[in-house]
């Protein structure tokens, strides 16, 4: 359940949207502060003015009610491959979170369930251990909600808690396998939610080179690296937004990002725009006149928070493009320069919630240099491609044998 992720930011990462935040300011949490406890999962050094500095990612926190098992991180792998755990069983995580698309999905939306596209960009699992807040308006508070929000999303899995339990009690290895991890005679669906998180949580990169300078290795950024963390952290602003180990306040902005122009175009993707606007409770002239992602707002139901989303984390992004929510940006280079002009397109488009637009987003005036050294210091935050090789999928039970079909046959 992809790759991705979704979330406010600045450049980024698969997306979004508080990247390069503004110019040079203060650490500026805009509404709905999280509670501390949340903040604080990165383990990163809060400093006493300002944002937390960037830092090495440590080890992945893990609840206390899910601890980790080889028995269920296996199952985990398995079930996070497997399509039956969705509607109409043709719609896995894997389906919007491809390992060699980031594990996210390569286009400006997520794929969709059969018949129907995504809304938003489908955001990168990897690191997602470490969110306190996940989807685009962080409407998960962990792996396990996320997986099973998604699995049961109206254009997402669009499952039915008690179809998909049904089909795992049919298969006779996932009996054995839910027996062995959870101690269960029959499998239960919330186990598989909490076997995917364990196996979400095994997804982490560490050993990037950001990670290995901050870490004392000198050698592990270039010239040209060094250039773009000093913009980073100064002109460029992004640290603002983009900060601690997960490179992410995990709060919500309204960076200017304008509405995809696919809306315009898509009448399939106009349908799930539409449907969205119902599902989430929007008003009813809301629903009629809407013509972006209102994002946070649908939330909150706050005015103010229209065209916010959560900040993206900005590892792996390497591999995650296209960026942002919507996913209009495919490069980084676009990235770069939305924040470069002060949060515009290069059509001059920017979010239709301008009262809402963050004060941290303007103008920044970076040379080519600059850009070039800045986009080659967030390529710093990603390590190897991670990449993984599907597993077989087990069989289902035939419910009756054929002799026992055919000795009913003769009973009647």
């Amino acid at each position: 359940m992809s790759n991705v992720i979704q979330t406010p930011t600045l450049l980024a990462a698969a997306i979004t949207t508080a990247l390069l935040a503004g110019c040079a300011g203060q650490a500026t949490s805009e509404s709905t502060a999280a509670p501390a406890a949340e903040k604080s999962m990165a383990a990163a050094p809060m400093a006493m003015a300002g944002p937390p500095p960037l830092a090495p990612l440590g080890e992945p926190p893990i609840p206390p009610d899910n601890l980790q098992s080889p028995a269920k991180i296996e199952l985990g792998k398995i079930l996070f491959f497997d399509p039956r755990l969705g509607g109409d069983a043709s719609t896995g995580c894997s389906t919007c979170h491809e390992p060699d698309q980031g594990w996210a999905w390569a286009e400006d939306f997520s794929r969709g369930y059969p018949g129907t596209v995504h809304w938003r960009n489908s955001q990168t699992i990897i690191n997602s251990a470490y969110f306190p807040r996940q989807f685009w308006a962080g409407s998960a508070s962990s792996n396990e909600s996320q997986a099973r929000g998604a699995a049961r999303g109206g254009v997402a899995g669009n499952g039915e808690a008690d179809i998909m339990e049904a089909r795992l009690r049919v298969i006779p290895e996932y009996v054995e396998r839910f027996r062995e991890a959870f101690g269960t005679e029959w499998p239960i669906v919330r186990d598989a939610w909490r076997a995917i998180a364990s196996f979400e949580r095994t997804l982490v990169q560490r050993d990037t080179p950001l990670d290995k300078y901050l870490l004392g290795d000198k050698t592990a950024l270039d010239a040209e690296q060094l250039k773009g963390k000093e913009i980073f952290e100064g002109k460029g602003g992004c640290i603002q937004c983009h900060n601690g180990a997960i490179t992410s306040d995990q709060d919500f902005h309204n960076i200017g990002i304008p509405p995809n122009k696919r809306w315009e175009e898509d009448g399939l993707a106009q349908i799930t725009f539409r449907f969205e606007q119902y599902a989430k409770g929007q008003t009813q002239e809301g629903y009629r006149k809407a013509k972006s992602d209102w994002g946070f707002y649908y939330r909150s139901k706050n005015a103010w928070d229209k065209g916010k989303f959560r900040t993206a984390p900005l590892r792996y992004l390497k591999y995650t493009a296209p960026y942002m929510h919507n996913g209009v940006f495919y490069t980084l280079e676009e990235v770069v320069d939305f924040y470069d002009r002060g949060g515009f397109d290069e059509d001059g488009r920017t979010t239709m919630f301008k009262e809402n637009k963050s004060s941290l987003i303007k103008p920044l005036g970076l040379t080519d240099d600059e850009k070039d050294a800045l986009i080659a210091f967030l390529e710093s935050m990603s390590g190897e491609e991670m990449l993984m090789e599907k597993p077989a999928m087990p069989e289902y039970a035939p419910l009756f044998t054929l002799a026992e079909l055919e000795a009913a046959q003769e009973a009647k």
